[in-house]
């Protein structure tokens, strides 16, 4: 395993970090939105797994698993593992009405978890409005004074907006850390490759979300595939898509969301030779070329965050958006159209959709859900 130094904190964290957004499920439960049916036994199984091969940050958050992903992840982390890694999770803006309610959810979680303090607190996907809110509620003074009481160690952020309002969020606090999306595909997309600049020159860790674009990056079609068996050294695209991540010297660490142990362990595989500044510019010229082929044939640029869930009419939107967007990257086939059926089955299909509007007021990418919902009916219903 490799490691990279927080130089400002004056430690340092294994570069790959093993994210808990995405846990196995039980049986039965396999493919359900957010599921709160973790496969614990699993789970916890996997987790120390890839402690005991090194991996020594965990990323969680409040509202992962329908709440669930705490309490897991601070079962995975007894019986010595504590000690062992550094713990990251998120204070949720959208259950935040009062500045107390900054002290009953940190308190909550530091329950949940089964522990006395937590290393990375973060502000979870922070956009203009959420920081606005959080700002004028008091947050950095209330920062200030938890990590003054020892429950907190290191404030940070996560962020889903446009660069400007990533750069205002870093000059106005002295943040430990932040954390962004960044892949391939997202070069200049939200903070983006600026933003990752920005913060490197400030001496702030970045922490890098999404580095598979929620999974999507590792399935690809023959054309996608036969673009990079062009490379002098053969590698699968989930090593591709972390490599271009890890070449940039800025990045600190790189969560990945495993869902299985074979995930797991190709990860650890991986990462073993996750140096920076490591792509040559014929490998850097291979990533482009498969860059600009993506470009052409995503149809919406949804990561499966699940933010916009649950809808209060049913509709399933990231499992639609999955739907299409694999059709349109590997070529429309009956399983597409059998995989919308069940859903209108279901009745979470995209009919169900009242323009209501709240789910693209919480999008982290700020997508038109409404009106590419209704072009994702007209391809995929038959």
């Amino acid at each position: 395993m490799q490691y990279r130094k927080f130089d400002k904190l004056g430690i340092e964290c294994s570069t790959f970090g093993i994210g808990t957004m995405r846990l196995p499920l039980q049986k039965g439960h396999e493919g359900a939105d957010n599921s709160k049916h973790i496969d614990e036994k699993e789970s916890i199984r996997m987790i120390r797994h890839g402690i005991d091969n090194g991996v020594s940050y965990i990323d969680t958050a409040y509202g992962y698993h329908g709440g669930n992903s705490e309490v897991l992840v601070g079962k995975a982390l007894k019986d010595g593992y504590r000690e062992k890694v550094k713990i990251a999770t998120k204070l949720p803006p959208w259950h935040v009405k009062v500045y107390e309610d900054f002290d009953r959810l940190l308190n909550e979680q530091l329950e949940r978890l089964q522990v006395e303090y937590i290393d990375f607190y973060l502000l979870h996907a922070l956009g203009n409005d959420s920081w606005v809110k959080l700002r004028d509620l008091g947050i950095l003074e209330w920062l200030d004074k938890t990590v003054a009481s020892g429950r907190i160690r290191y404030p940070g952020f996560s962020f889903h907006d446009e660069l400007p309002v990533f750069k205002e969020i870093i000059d106005a606090y002295d943040w430990k850390m932040c954390q962004i999306q960044f892949n391939i595909l997202d070069e200049y997309e939200q903070a983006g490759i600026e933003g990752l600049k920005y913060a490197g020159s400030k001496g702030i860790p970045v922490v890098i979300m999404e580095p598979l674009r929620g999974g999507k990056l590792a399935n690809v079609s023959p054309d996608i595939q036969e673009l990079w068996e062009q490379a002098e050294e053969k590698r699968s695209p989930v090593e591709w898509a972390f490599r271009w991540v890890y070449n940039f010297p800025e990045v600190a660490v790189i969560l990945s969301g495993v869902s299985t142990m074979e995930q797991l362990n190709d990860n650890l595989r991986i990462f073993q030779d996750s140096k920076p500044n490591c792509m040559s510019q014929d490998e850097l010229d291979l990533v482009s070329k498969v860059k600009a082929l993506y470009d052409a044939k995503t149809k919406i640029a949804c990561t499966a965050c699940e933010y916009c869930l649950p809808c209060a009419f049913g509709v399933s939107i990231p499992r639609i958006f999955g739907i299409w967007n694999d059709a349109a990257m590997f070529g429309i086939n009956d399983e597409h159209y059998q995989q919308y059926k069940k859903l209108i089955e279901e009745e979470k299909d995209a009919k169900q959709c009242t323009e209501c509007g709240n789910c693209e007021s919480l999008c982290p990418q700020h997508l038109d859900i409404i009106d590419k919902l209704k072009e994702a009916d007209k391809a995929l219903r038959v």
